[in-house]
């Protein structure tokens, strides 16, 4: 079982938590207003009114330990940038961040939000895709227990082929693509030759836990 901990119960804000405990996981709801944690208390393990923005209040949490922490506040560009950085100062690893517009989003990403939620625009492109596309997956379920993630390449793969790296027998995981930022290019299922840059993305497939120790590398 997963923790998680969404800051903000606005509508997608409620929504998020709500589907998160319907899928079996602990979630704990946070926001200032009663009126919304009551609303959630139903659908959550642990219901808290409390002002994320008071640091010492977020850090009584132990919000660190959890799997995920989603910030969906209001329209207050500055509440949201605050909380991110609690979080990241806190010690949480993985936060979610709702953004307002691109500019947000840049600052989200420099005081310490890892990934980036534009709801309005990401639910409008699955929309379109499903309209235009439709035998096209939006996604591909896999089983509990493997990852499908791009991450940059550690330091030590740098300079080095994918044969030299030979990951799939010493981390086992599978590189099933790569993009390449300089130039732009996506090279799907790369040859061993393929020499790592530092400004590549790789596009892994494994267990958690295998995943999990690449992503520690430095």
């Amino acid at each position: 079982m997963k923790r998680f901990a969404v800051i903000g119960l606005g509508n997608f804000g409620f929504h998020t938590a709500k589907a998160l405990f319907e899928d079996g996981n602990e979630v704990v709801a946070i926001d200032i207003d009663k009126s919304r944690v009551q609303a959630i208390d139903p659908s959550s393990t642990e219901a808290i009114v409390l002002d994320a923005t008071d640091k010492e209040a977020l850090k009584s949490l132990g919000l660190e330990n959890m799997n995920g922490v989603i910030v969906s506040t209001g329209t207050k560009i500055s509440i949201s940038t605050l909380i991110c950085l609690y979080l990241q100062e806190i010690g949480v690893k993985k936060i979610l961040a709702k953004a307002l517009d691109d500019d947000h989003a840049k600052i989200l990403r420099r005081v310490g939000a890892t990934e980036i939620i534009h709801p309005e625009r990401d639910m409008a492109v699955r929309v379109s895709r499903s309209l235009s596309r439709p035998n096209v997956l939006d996604f591909i379920p896999l089983a509990e227990e493997f990852d499908l993630i791009q991450v940059g390449p550690p330091r030590e793969f740098i300079g080095k082929s994918l044969r030299d790296l030979n990951l799939r027998a010493k981390h086992n995981v599978h590189v099933i693509a790569i993009k390449e930022l300089v130039p732009e290019n996506f090279l799907l299922v790369p040859p061993a030759s393929f020499v790592i840059k530092d400004s590549d993305i790789l596009i892994m497939l494994g267990k958690s836990e295998d995943i999990r120790r690449i992503k520690a590398l430095k």
